[in-house]
């Protein structure tokens, strides 16, 4: 055993869990994949002011959750806590929005970092898929990025899970909500922390997750009642649109989501089977986003989905992903000259495509067998001296336990026409 382990909060992904989570990393960029969207992947640290000035400088993410650290050279940067601030400033440096028709739609795949309290669910390395269409205001983008993640965990078989939907307004109507909030909020009582929230953002205060501050929540202002017309049209198309999909969803007059960056749509996925850690994706329109972190104007849409989350919602329902074997076939070679023929036979089989592996070292027969066994392979092949004097292998189906001689030359084409 190593001396060190995986820092506190983190975790290793290793075979055979970890292919259940390249599988739904798939799933949930296919829709992606097949809507436009192309592949966008950013540095795993950024300067720590795009996250301060974009995710904003009252939330926990940066107060309290960021991991920061200072160069040699005496620059600040910080562990990316989120992906959507990295992938528009990618997106300004390299001009997107000035290269062609607009929205730029970009996915990204990585590991994020917060400095959070661990538990099931909620660890301080973790895993998204994220998705954001850059430069235009339609609420047919916004419906189209939740259809997406609907259809992503579609089809992964996952059922149970609720969509959440509001509308933050912008900056004509939400100055209004706001100055109506901090005073009701005002008048409640609030830790200290809490009070800091209500003068610098006061919206942070309806994602308090306490109980003893939801209670105190319950009369609160809704945003809902001071929405303009504009928003509350905006927001009338997207569920229509989404109504219209047959996609379900919940009308949540509280949800803020954690980031000062959206306005207008907000929404979140969540499972009850997760308890607390009920959210396996989220997201919402962010279009000031560009102009904080000094860029044009360029209204957006995005979201991130969770890849742990999700692994953990499908555990929830009893969903078992029907996941392709990591080996096909499995080759045991009964001396050198085997090792030397069966070594070709497998390369022939993995140029073809086919998952295939082989019996490495000196083993006898006893334990070449228990490793193809341990495989997972459907057939195996075996091969020693007196076969190769004859010019076969044997192959032998591992369920059935029937075993047949095929001639060397045949045996690779044999087994693809087996596994087609």
């Amino acid at each position: 055993m190593s001396t060190f382990q995986a820092p506190k909060g983190t975790y290793d992904l290793l075979p055979p869990d970890s292919a259940t989570f390249l599988a739904v990393r798939d799933a949930l960029a296919a829709p992606l994949r097949h809507s436009g969207y192309g592949y966008v992947e950013t540095p795993g640290f950024e300067n720590v002011d795009l996250f301060a000035r974009g995710v904003g400088e009252s939330t926990d993410i940066v107060t309290k959750e960021m991991y920061t650290l200072t160069t040699k050279g005496g620059d600040r940067l910080a562990l990316r806590p989120e992906g959507t601030a990295s992938v528009l400033r990618a997106a300004l440096e390299a001009n997107l929005h000035k290269q062609g028709a607009l929205p730029v739609k970009l996915w990204y795949s990585g590991s994020y970092y917060r400095y959070e309290r661990p538990q099931k669910g909620r660890y301080r390395h973790f895993s998204q898929i994220g998705a954001e269409a850059i430069g235009m205001e339609d609420p047919a983008l916004d419906a189209e990025l939740i259809v997406l993640a609907d259809q992503a965990y579609r089809s992964l078989g996952l059922r149970d899970f609720r969509i959440l939907l509001n509308s933050l307004g912008d900056k004509e109507c939400r100055p209004v909500y706001r100055e109506a909030l901090q005073g009701f909020l005002r008048g409640l009582d609030l830790d200290e922390d809490t009070r800091r929230r209500v003068d610098i953002n006061p919206l942070r205060v309806l994602d308090d997750k306490r109980a003893e501050v939801q209670r105190q929540l319950a009369d609160a202002p809704l945003l809902g009642d001071y929405l303009c017309d504009a928003c509350r049209a905006y927001h009338k198309e997207v569920r229509e649109l989404l109504t219209e999909e047959g996609v379900s969803f919940e009308d949540d007059g509280r949800l803020v989501r954690g980031l000062d960056y959206y306005s207008r749509t907000t929404f979140e996925f969540v499972h009850d089977g997760l308890g607390s850690q009920s959210a396996v994706g989220g997201g919402g329109r962010y279009d000031g986003l560009s102009e904080m972190i000094g860029g044009p104007a360029l209204p957006s849409v995005g979201w991130a989905l969770g890849v742990d989350r999700t692994v953990l919602a499908l555990e929830a329902e009893g969903v078992t992903l029907d996941l392709p074997p990591s080996t096909s076939v499995f080759a045991v070679p009964l001396g050198e000259e085997a090792r030397r023929v069966l070594f070709g036979v497998v390369t022939q089989l993995r140029r073809a495509g086919v998952a295939a592996d082989f019996a490495y070292g000196s083993r006898g027969v006893k334990g070449a067998m228990k490793a193809a066994n341990r495989s997972g392979a459907r057939y195996t092949l075996v091969a020693g001296e007196r076969d190769l004097a004859e010019g076969v292998v044997q192959l032998k189906d591992m369920e059935s336990g029937e075993q047949n001689a095929v001639p060397v030359s045949e045996a690779a084409e044999a087994l693809r026409k087996l596994l087609a």
